[in-house]
């Protein structure tokens, strides 16, 4: 079967080209994050705004929701269009389209068309990833792939902490923070320039396009092909679901990236909401909850660069199935316990963050290595989007809990055992891929 050969044939890119497409993919994803939660920060400044004080939680949620949809969107397109037009170019709109509609989205005059803005920066974002994540994997050796993946991964909560520390400088209570952190969000176009000039594209993937446009053409002429030149024909998005494997793989894979989206998406994005609660409780300066989300962040930093050293050591479903075990646990702890001590509140919400947000680098790592060079932006991309979707209605419902009973903690609690998903199908979406080739 075409999804089960591991014959590597594209030569490696030199290394000052290697060092660039790493440099190139983690500012993007770095920046994506910047944006990602400078939307989680400034939300409820946005809302008070643009709709007004006191408005329904919903606001919140819903801006939450049409960015994850757009994202799943932009991702999935993204996919499809980095396997038939390779990783470097599809980099370069991406992330055009995200710094620029971010930029403008800060001259909102008003919520509607603030949201339609964010609509096109999610689209932007979400297709940035996908091509980041390929054109590193593709190019990182064998053996320490899961370090290399989870250091490009954790650029992500890299910019959490970025996004954080800015919030904090420009001040978290003045009302047009939230404009100028957007418009901060219009710098990564300059990184465009450097991908332009110093990014080369993928060698495996110039080797399977190669093949592919030699069997299209075969066809084309009417001549017979063999097993896989036909499957290189198919459109990318119908093989994937198609070959029994290839499906069978995929619909675990989502399963348990539906797990860690909505499970970050709709718990761990109310963590600045109800750590301020519990601040403003113990009369601590406003500045303490920034403190905290710091915490958090930086926990979900450590989080992903282990993630790599683990699943380079134990392999790639034992690290997950650990990371799973481990959100499930400290969602309960963090949302479950009444705290009276912001310290020991601020050591627990980093602990969760290891867990909750450090998990995140799987989605890099473990599915492009289920999928041949043909199919793989698109088979990475169906797992980090299609559960964006679930993300969104976990976004909307964990709004309608808050404002319906009254507590962020019920709604962490209830949504966060969606990780129970997570545990049940880490060690069932496919064989142990640790140290081997990319299938091609």
């Amino acid at each position: 079967m075409s999804t089960q050969a591991a014959v590597r044939t594209g030569a490696q890119p030199a290394a000052k080209t290697r060092r660039a497409n790493f440099a190139s993919a983690w500012l993007g994803w770095m920046l994506d994050g910047f944006e990602t939660y400078a939307i989680v920060l400034v939300g409820s400044l946005v809302v008070a705004d643009l709709v007004g004080k006191g408005a329904s939680p919903i606001y919140f949620g819903t801006i939450l929701a049409v960015q994850l949809i757009a994202w799943a969107i932009g991702g999935l397109a993204s996919g499809v269009l980095i396997d038939y037009f390779g990783r470097r170019k599809v980099l370069m709109v991406s992330i055009l389209t995200y710094a620029i509609a971010t930029g403008l989205a800060a001259l909102s005059p008003n919520f509607a068309i603030f949201l339609v803005l964010r609509i096109i920066a999610g689209l932007g974002m979400g297709a940035e990833w996908g091509p980041g994540s390929a054109l590193v994997a593709e190019t990182w050796a064998d053996r320490s792939r899961g370090r290399g993946i989870a250091l490009l991964q954790c650029a992500f909560g890299v910019g959490f902490l970025v996004a954080t520390g800015v919030f904090w400088l420009l001040g978290p209570t003045d009302p047009g923070t939230w404009r100028w952190l957007l418009a901060i969000g219009a710098l990564p176009a300059l990184v465009v320039l450097f991908v332009r000039r110093r990014v080369g594209e993928s060698p495996l993937w110039e080797d399977a396009d190669a093949r592919r446009r030699a069997a299209a053409t075969r066809a084309a002429q009417g001549e017979t092909l063999d097993e896989h030149e036909r499957a290189l024909t198919v459109f990318t998005l119908r093989r994937l679901f198609n070959e029994p494997v290839s499906r069978s793989r995929m619909l675990k894979l989502l399963a348990c990236s539906t797990a860690s989206l909505v499970g970050w998406w709709a718990v761990s994005t109310w963590v600045p909401q109800y750590a301020g609660a519990v601040v403003k409780a113990a009369g601590a300066a406003p500045t303490t909850t920034t403190l905290i989300v710091v915490a958090y962040n930086a926990g979900g930093v450590l989080g992903w660069l282990a993630w790599g050293v683990l699943a380079d050591t134990i392999g790639r479903r034992w690290a997950l199935w650990s990371y799973f075990a481990g959100a499930l646990v400290m969602t309960w702890v963090l949302f479950g316990i009444h705290y009276s001590s912001i310290g020991l509140l601020t050591f627990v919400v980093a602990v969760n963050g290891f867990f909750t947000l450090g998990q995140m680098g799987w989605m890099a790592t473990y599915p492009g290595e289920l999928f041949p060079t043909s199919l793989r932006g698109s088979a990475i991309t169906v797992v980090f989007n299609v559960s964006r979707v679930f993300a969104a209605a976990g976004a909307l419902l964990a709004g309608a809990i808050v404002g319906g009973l009254g507590g962020i903690a019920t709604a962490a609690l209830v949504i966060g055992s969606i990780y129970v998903l997570g545990l049940v199908f880490s060690l069932l979406a496919g064989p142990e891929t640790k140290g081997k080739p990319l299938p091609e």
